[in-house]
């Protein structure tokens, strides 16, 4: 693979509108989770996956960049690639991409854990996902490392 993986695909709704007239900050992070529910159906530790073992996926921080704005109806596509991952948790980047015109968006870099639902804390994944996990990142490793990926936040002065 030599590219991020395609993981998600919506239309921007009207309601993800705010006074500006684009869409509004925490739609951005809405958008971008549905982007991630998708990573975790392709791990197969989705939504089904609760349900069967009572385990779960915390974010536990993220970071957005607003690049362009979109509106109402425009649609969007995600991007994604494996920054690393060990076998509880997951680091990750995601590109938010204009449907039709093709210009980035926004990004969104995540770190995520694995949680024992019944115990709430932290537990390893199963091996299954793990491979699967190791897989990606090793299809992902050749890939150069995303400019917003990583950075402080912060009023550089001069």
């Amino acid at each position: 693979m030599t590219s991020p993986l395609d993981i998600h695909q919506e239309n921007v709704r009207s309601e993800w509108i705010d006074y500006n007239g684009h869409m509004n900050v925490a739609y951005y992070v809405l958008a971008f989770d549905h982007a991630t529910d998708g990573l975790l159906d392709y791990l197969d530790i989705g939504e089904s996956y609760i349900r069967e073992t009572n385990n779960s996926y915390f974010i536990l921080e993220n970071h957005v960049n607003y690049l362009q704005e979109v509106t109402a109806g425009e649609p969007l596509t995600f991007t994604l690639q494996m920054l690393d991952h060990d076998d509880k948790r997951l680091h990750y980047f995601t590109r938010m991409y204009h449907g039709e015109k093709g210009f980035l968006a926004a990004t969104y870099e995540a770190l995520g854990m694995h949680i024992d639902m019944d115990q709430r804390r932290s537990a390893p994944m199963p091996g299954a996902t793990f491979e699967r996990l190791a897989a990606l990142k090793a299809e992902h490793s050749a890939l150069p490392w995303p400019e917003q990926a990583g950075k402080v936040m912060g009023i550089r002065r001069k």
